[in-house]
């Protein structure tokens, strides 16, 4: 079965690489706009299917079928805000005043889906920042790590001198949830890590 991932980002293409499959990137574009009332769960499910969904469309005009799609959604969630990516120097600057010396969620998503069945899961993990200094959010916007980065940081990057602690999955964090990727493929039938993977 033919395997495809619908992201331009390079961090959720090395996290899947590292699971052992074969796979192709299918890049997509999706309305990431919030719905009202909508939470930061329901938000990025809703992204990560309307991305897996996209690709199989895209699959589907070009004869292709029997393809499974992977879609992934990441969001920063604090005081019950989602802190997308920052517009300009300005609105990374606010997102970093609210990360800074406080804890905040991010919420990621990976559905995977084919022309029968859409599955989806939700992970949810904390960060805890340090203090960050203005010259210091300064100095890391000159770096520019921040313009494409959820909430205006990156994790495995530049900016893991701020974080004092994680709980939950680094994984996730950074774009796609391994341990809850490779089960949803293995359910499907694809051999992680050559089949050695998933008895736990």
């Amino acid at each position: 079965m033919t395997l495809y991932l619908a992201s331009r980002s390079p961090r959720r293409y090395d996290l899947l690489k590292g699971l052992g499959v074969k796979f192709t990137v299918l890049p997509t574009d999706v309305d990431e706009g919030m719905q009202s009332l909508e939470s930061a769960e329901d938000y990025v499910s809703r992204l990560a299917r309307n991305k897996a969904a996209v690709g199989l469309d895209i699959l589907a005009g070009r004869g292709e079928s029997g393809a499974l799609v992977i879609g992934s959604d990441t969001a920063v969630v604090v005081d019950r805000g989602i802190l997308g990516k920052p517009s300009d120097r300005d609105d990374f600057i606010r997102m970093m005043e609210q990360l800074s010396g406080r804890a905040h969620d991010v919420v990621t998503a990976v559905a995977i889906a084919s022309h029968d069945l859409v599955e989806v899961e939700v992970v949810t993990s904390r960060v805890v920042f340090a203090e960050v200094t203005p010259e210091h959010i300064r100095a890391y916007w000159k770096t520019g790590e921040p313009v494409d980065k959820a909430g205006g940081y990156a994790v495995q990057g530049l900016a893991s001198v701020f974080i004092k602690r994680i709980e939950g999955s680094y994984s996730a964090i950074v774009g796609l949830p391994l341990r809850e990727t490779a089960q949803l493929l293995t359910r499907r039938g694809v051999e992680v890590w050559n089949g050695a993977l998933m008895s736990v």
